[in-house]
């Protein structure tokens, strides 16, 4: 629900979207409708006297915006369906997300490897039934609560990511139990420590970083697991350059799981809100992830970014221009940049290939 209200320029903050054209002498927008205002526009409208202006807060139903015919025919023409996406149903989200709960918490269980066994078969299915490729990532969430969310929202990425990486099926499974028993470790950490809200000492990080190693030792004892999963589960935080934990190692020390799941990992920690920090954005996410050349397999992270899709298909979006715009096409190499077309003037934005949209951004 969108609310539009009138504000003091005084009380402007940058990003707040205005609700009005401001416009010169001659009728020409100097300010768009629709623009998230920054701190130069801000200054400019204090600076001109303009005493307030109308803003809208809160999203907008993109069932409840209208699209002109001539748009619509415009979107028509240039829309490409988006490549087979991962699909869970209630069902399987429902499953899925009190097996992982049930694994976290009955680690000495007989049934345990039987358990995630079982639970990866639910992802397995959900990927092959309909050959997906691709997995959207602004549609992953299966429990509110971190860790079992964390965990399936991994195990699920890393399948996809680990196709696209040339993994064989029988790989494709074994990193998906990786991928939801990455973090099974941190039953062994206090609650408290987990929760808390505010930095780690010392001490307590040090006891964090273990968790990793907890895990190996879990599983390693079920004498049940491949050695695959083992190392995948035990180096998913180490890093090409060395500087990762627990055991320092390097690239070529570093098992493909593990660096697959390691993308992933950081990927979804990024995007959650936790008691102590604030979720990032998911453009923002992709961006940071694409910055971290030092610490992440160029492969992993290559066939990461090959596989999200982050605007899906028929989602709306809005420029920097200050123009809505319905997604028409996602580019494979630049997920940041797909081909866009504006609601109102039906213009088509490829803002990956088309240079004269190069200063065009997604917001």
């Amino acid at each position: 629900m969108v609310k539009r209200k009138f504000i003091s320029t005084r009380l402007l903050e940058n990003g707040m979207r205005i609700d009005q054209a401001i416009v010169d002498g001659a009728g020409r927008a100097l300010i768009a409708k629709g623009v998230y205002l920054d701190d130069f526009q801000i200054e400019y409208l204090q600076a001109k006297g303009v005493n307030g202006v109308y803003i809208s807060e809160g999203e907008e139903d993109p069932e409840e915006i209208s699209i002109p015919l001539y748009t619509q025919e415009v979107i028509k023409k240039n829309r490409v369906e988006d490549r087979a996406k991962v699909k869970l149903s209630e069902s399987v989200r429902q499953r899925v997300g009190e097996g992982i709960q049930y694994l976290y918490n009955n680690t000495a269980e007989n049934n345990f490897t039987e358990a995630a066994n079982n639970i990866t078969n639910e992802l397995m299915s959900a990927i092959f039934e309909n050959d997906a490729i691709a997995v959207d990532i602004g549609m992953l969430k299966v429990s509110d609560e971190y860790t079992f969310k964390h965990s399936v929202d991994v195990a699920t990425m890393a399948m996809v990511i680990g196709k696209q990486y040339g993994l064989s099926k029988d790989q494709i499974r074994e990193i998906g139990i990786t991928g939801l028993l990455h973090d099974v470790g941190k039953s062994k950490i206090p609650n408290e420590l987990l929760n808390k809200p505010g930095r780690l000492d010392d001490d307590e990080f040090a006891l964090m970083k273990q968790h990793s190693l907890f895990g190996f030792q879990i599983l390693k004892e079920k004498d049940s697991f491949s050695e695959g999963i083992l190392r995948g589960v035990l180096q998913h935080h180490e890093k090409i350059n060395g500087e990762g934990y627990p055991l320092g190692v390097e690239a070529g020390k570093i098992h493909p799981y593990a660096k697959i799941i390691s993308v992933a990992d950081i990927y979804d920690a990024l995007v959650t809100e936790r008691s102590y920090k604030s979720a990032f954005s998911k453009r923002d996410a992709v961006e940071m992830i694409m910055a971290m050349t030092r610490d992440l397999d160029m492969k992993a992270m290559t066939s990461f970014l090959e596989s999200v899709i982050l605007y899906s298909v028929d989602s709306i979006v809005q420029l920097s221009n200050g123009e809505k715009a319905k997604v028409v096409e996602n580019n494979l190499k630049y997920l940041l940049r797909p081909k866009v077309v504006g609601i109102q003037s039906g213009k088509v934005y490829d803002l990956a290939e088309d240079i004269k949209c190069a200063n065009i951004i997604i917001l």
